[in-house]
């Protein structure tokens, strides 16, 4: 099955060993044994990809899920569950946001 990411992304001219190591590491991840089949992996790997916005990621994952034979309503799910992951932290931020308002509303009527 294709894999995207065993080549070290900058080049084994550029920081050769970390690379290689980084693209071992990436290989042992995406394909290596593992309890979680290498189709959902992917599909975890798009939600990731989308929730940092990493277009390279993105396109990588996406190209070796379809490979994969993930379908694109799996991908649209995974869209929507990283849509409400990423709400979800927004959400938990606004609350933080709201509690260092109410403490500073406080700070400033005792004074």
């Amino acid at each position: 099955m294709p894999h995207n990411h065993q080549h070290p992304p900058l080049g084994p001219e550029l920081a050769g060993e970390m690379g290689a190591t980084l693209a071992a590491f990436n290989t042992a991840v995406f394909t290596g044994p593992g309890e979680i089949p290498r189709k959902y992996r992917e599909l975890i790997a798009i939600a990731v990809a989308l929730t940092t916005q990493c277009e390279s990621c993105i396109r990588f994952h996406t190209e070796d899920a379809v490979s994969l034979g993930a379908s694109t309503e799996e991908i649209a799910e995974v869209t929507y569950i990283a849509a409400a992951m990423r709400s979800g932290g927004a959400i938990v931020h606004g609350m933080k946001a709201l509690s260092v308002a109410a403490r500073t509303a406080q700070s400033s009527a005792a004074t």
